[in-house]
């Protein structure tokens, strides 16, 4: 595995146009799991979707229920070595931006600018009206919840819902292509923590080979990019990507 995590660390620190891509197994280091697979949110849950959420105030009511659960984990987590040594290559100058699937905002709270971080999936950290779009917090909805709301409603009228896609939902327009044209410019493309089944996210390792990228995969599980890439790593997420990062930081002194 040295040798792998070596040619990596080598194609960072010649620099260029680097992106990583993130999945929920760079989080699950953080406490938070996988929502689809065995024991996940979805095993625990049945999914609102979008046009329930939208058609049926119990739907609305029961899709709260799952965030208010759901949040009580999330608030606990913080960024653990693999979204810290993501940060470090940020601050070395050698992270272009951070592509993710995730809804945690641990790269943010990790260091990474927001703006250099693509979050295909949304936040759960922020709440959104579905009609006049204002921005508000999480704080103020779970107060109206806990003060006998339990699915609050905008000041417009519209219905309030976490910033998160659900499923059903429309993909976020601007996100999704950004992180095509990234995918599609860059001279090396990191996938982490990602099985790479759920579109269009999984597109953009596609994009990144066909455009000729040095394609890099580290997952715990098999991905349909395990053949097409050049370096694929079976390891947990935040001990690969720290022994990255630290050979990164030695070959540019």
């Amino acid at each position: 595995m040295q040798d792998k995590l070596e040619t990596i660390a080598k194609k960072i620190a010649q620099g260029g146009r680097n992106i990583v891509f993130t999945g929920a197994g760079i989080s699950t280091e953080s406490g938070i799991p996988d929502f689809r697979s065995q024991g996940g949110i979805w095993d625990q849950y049945r999914p609102v979707y979008f046009d329930e959420f939208m058609s049926s105030r119990d739907a609305r009511i029961r899709y709260w229920d799952q965030k208010i659960a759901m949040w009580d984990g999330l608030e606990k987590a913080r960024p653990n070595l693999g979204h810290m040594a993501l940060a470090k290559l940020f601050n070395l100058g050698l992270l272009d931006a951070v592509i993710t699937q995730n809804i945690d905002g641990l790269h943010q709270e990790s260091g990474i600018p927001g703006d250099k971080v693509i979050e295909l999936h949304g936040n759960t950290r922020r709440v959104r009206c579905m009609t006049c779009g204002e921005v508000s917090t999480v704080a103020a909805a779970k107060k109206r919840i806990e003060h006998g709301d339990p699915a609050p409603d905008c000041h417009c009228g519209g219905y309030l819902k976490p910033d998160t896609i659900s499923f059903g939902q429309a993909m976020p327009h601007a996100e999704v292509e950004r992180a095509t044209e990234l995918s599609a410019s860059c001279d090396f493309f990191l996938v982490v923590g990602s099985t790479l089944v759920v579109h269009p996210a999984a597109l953009m390792p596609e994009y990144a080979r066909r455009a000729g990228a040095f394609l890099a995969i580290v997952n715990l599980s098999e991905t349909p990019y395990d053949k097409a890439c050049h370096v694929l790593v079976r390891e947990k997420a935040g001990p690969v990507l720290e022994t990255i990062a630290d050979m990164v930081e030695e070959l540019r002194k």
